[in-house]
């Protein structure tokens, strides 16, 4: 099948990309490299993928450019579409809610638009644990009524959540939405906290640490997040909404005691007050996604963040 898949020079959208060409499928992905981060580690991330061969572009482009989206529909017949390019993090959209707004919104509204007039039936779109928002039922389930949202982030991704029902229900697409869980793992992004943290333990500068470390969140290996998105891809579901984590919580405190052993060096806390948008958990009831997509997460957390400084002390070694 050919698959586009939007952020796919990103930390998610690139194991993705590599997945789904190892299972023979041609992929394209979109996305503008944009400076959130350094567009260098978005190159990095390219070239793994296109070690896997296979038939694989990248385009680069806009997604609030409506014409950009569209001209790449009109060039490729897609089969489907993996949507998970977006503006990501609560504390940077606190700064710029309008450019969250625009570039999430928006942005699906000209990949659904696109899709339909193209005649593309099955969209799988990411969203957040952020929605549950300061949610006091744990685990958070599908079913959770979620009017507590408390960043301009989350409020995106719930937008998006409703167009999504909004093209199944008038234009009858096949929409699935994925709310992560603090996907970790190879690659991720270098602003989370624990790559972050790793940087600055490796480096022996101090941590920030918001509140008092017992903020907890339930952390997910990437290649678990990977095998959900494949999952939807392989059946039809109309529309539905999965929560996708490890249904597993770690506090901060206990984090950073992980990712000290596994760099064999202490951690120098520097201590701040909470920061407004932080929710006090995150937490996934997964029963939904086990009945129906055999979603099964295999990597605990004591065994993912050893993985993650494998990769982490390679890459190091070799910017040295």
């Amino acid at each position: 099948m050919n698959f586009l898949v939007t952020g796919g020079a990103g930390f998610i959208g690139s194991h993705v990309c590599e997945r789904l060409l190892r299972s023979g499928h041609a992929v394209w992905a979109l996305d503008d490299l944009n400076p959130f981060y350094a567009p260098a580690i978005k190159e990095r991330n390219l070239a793994e993928i296109q070690r896997q061969g296979g038939a694989f572009e990248c385009v680069r482009g806009d997604l609030t450019s409506a014409e950009t989206v569209g001209g790449l529909f009109e060039r490729v017949r897609f089969d489907q579409v993996i949507h998970l390019a977006a503006r990501a993090g609560v504390r940077p959209s606190l700064m710029e809610p309008a450019l969250y707004q625009r570039v999430n919104v928006e942005g699906t509204v000209n990949i659904l638009e696109a899709a339909r007039r193209h005649g593309v039936r099955k969209v799988t779109i990411a969203s957040s644990s952020s929605v549950y928002g300061i949610n006091a039922k744990v685990p958070f389930s599908e079913e959770d009524p979620i009017f507590s949202a408390i960043s301009p982030y989350a409020a995106s991704k719930l937008a998006c959540e409703a167009l999504g029902h909004v093209y199944h229900h008038v234009y009858g697409l096949d929409i699935a939405m994925l709310r992560f869980f603090t996907v970790y793992g190879p690659r991720q992004r270098p602003d989370l906290a624990i790559h972050k943290f790793a940087q600055l333990i490796a480096a022996g500068k101090p941590i920030p640490v918001f509140g008092d470390g017992s903020a907890a969140r339930d952390y997910t290996y990437v290649d678990d997040t990977v095998d959900g998105v494949i999952a939807v891809t392989e059946r039809e579901i109309g529309f539905q909404i999965f929560n996708l984590g490890e249904s597993q919580t770690v506090t901060l405190a206990e984090l950073i005691k992980l990712i000290e052993t596994a760099l064999d060096k202490k951690a120098i806390i520097e201590r701040h007050p909470n920061q407004p948008g932080d929710v006090p958990i995150t937490y996934a009831n997964i029963d939904k996604a086990r009945r129906m997509l055999g979603y099964n997460p295999q990597t605990k957390i004591h065994a993912g963040i050893p993985r993650f400084i494998e990769w982490f002390k390679g890459v190091s070694a070799s910017k040295a």
